[in-house]
This record gives structure tokens, sequence and C-alpha cells, in this order.
């Protein structure tokens, strides 16, 4: 049974998301402020976290940092704010996903369950290949390990998948609503969750993540992997 990190200072919230996420057969342990919340991950860390952007003390961008510092938990962030540019920071900061205030309990725990999925491997395609190979790039699955000229990239589940996928598809473009359905399964939500993770691949592969020359922007449709087979 997985266990989910709750950190919001609402106490409705937090009475209400528990609820939720415990008929979906999760456990649930629940802290209204960000220092304890990193002490109850340093205690033990949980399978995922659920993340308040706005927390007294330690707000939500820095507890993701730490805890990110620290480890690959996955994190899904919960913002009231209904600026891109504050989801963004969430996600430029480590988080996973996000969910926007006033949210869907049940979207929540669509969101959190599909990201334990992904994170915990149990959706994985038997017959999916276990190392994927470009250039100086590897990619197993088995570990759930990335490396670049043999050092890790240290990516998030998110960043792992997206990757995993355009190995998997060279030469092909996507755009943004079919990298969201087929690589993390959604149907729905904000297409810049997207953009944000192909910056934050570029900054770990490309020798110049400014002219990328791996994940490249097809103009108005969406991104190609180009595969780099000398390195």
């Amino acid at each position: 049974m997985a266990t989910v990190l709750l950190v919001d200072d609402d106490p409705t919230i937090g009475e209400v998301v528990t609820t939720y996420l415990e008929r979906a057969g999760l456990t649930v342990r629940y802290c209204a402020d960000g220092e304890s919340a990193l002490k109850a991950a340093d205690e033990s860390l949980p399978d995922l976290v659920v993340l308040d952007l706005m927390l007294p003390g330690i707000d939500g961008l820095e507890v993701c940092r730490q805890l990110r510092a620290k480890s690959d938990v996955p994190v899904v962030m919960l913002t009231a704010l209904g600026e891109e540019v504050d989801r963004v920071l969430g996600l430029e900061v480590g988080a996973d996903d996000y969910v926007t205030k006033p949210f869907s309990p049940r979207e929540l725990v669509l969101r959190v369950q599909s990201v334990i999925r992904r994170s915990s491997h149990r959706d994985e395609p038997t017959s999916a290949p276990k190392e994927l190979v470009d250039g100086d790039l590897r990619l197993n699955r088995s570990s759930h390990e990335a490396t670049k000229a043999g050092e890790p990239l240290g990516l998030t589940t998110r960043e792992f998948d997206l990757l995993a996928y355009f190995l998997e598809h060279p030469g092909i473009a996507f755009d943004r609503a079919q990298l969201m359905q087929e690589v993390w399964g959604w149907s729905f939500g904000d297409q810049s969750t997207v953009t944000v993770h192909v910056r934050r691949l570029r900054e770990k592969v490309e020798p110049n993540p400014s002219n990328p020359v791996r994940l490249v922007t097809v103009w108005g449709l969406g991104y190609r992997w180009d595969p780099q087979v000398n390195g």
C-alpha cells in the first residue's frame, strides 16, 4: 500500500483530500507546514508528496527543492495561484505535476495514482526494452537510471518517462497533447506541463540547451527526438 505525505495548512482541505486518498487505498500522513513535512520525509520517505505551494514558514517551493536535493520522491504541487508562472515554478524546482485550487478531489486522486504507477513501473509494458541507448545516453528501465557519458542525469519520474518515450520513437514528431496522453496517460490538463518538462530535459541531455540537436522543436507542431548514433 503506497504512502502519501499530504502537506497543506488548510485543515478542511487536509481532511477532504485524506478521505479521498484513503478511499483509493492509499495510506496518508498529514502535515500542516513545510518544516514538519521535511521532518516527516526524513523520518520515513513516502511514495509521493502532495504539497501545497503556499505554506507558513517554509513555502512549498523550498520544501520541494529540499526534497528533490535528497531524493527523487514524486511531488504533486497544489497551488491556488492563477498565473502560469507560478505553476511553472513548481515544475522548475522538481515537482512532477500540479493541480490548481479549487480542484476536484477525484481529479487529484487520479493524478496521484498516475504518478505512483509510473514511478513504481507497475504499468510498464512487458515488451518494452529494458535499456535504451542513443550515443552517450543510456536509460535503464529496470534500475530506473539514466546516464550521459556515464554520469547520472538525475531525472524526475516525469522526465524519465518523457526521455524513454522519445528514445523509443526517434524521428517522430509529437504535439503536446499526444505526449500528455501517450507518456503520462492524461486526456486533460495544462499542456504547459509538457513545455516545462521538455525544457528541463534539454538542460540535462543537450550539449547546448539553447540550441538543441537531440530534442528539437517542430514549429507549429511540437517536438521530435533526433538520434545521435555517433554520440
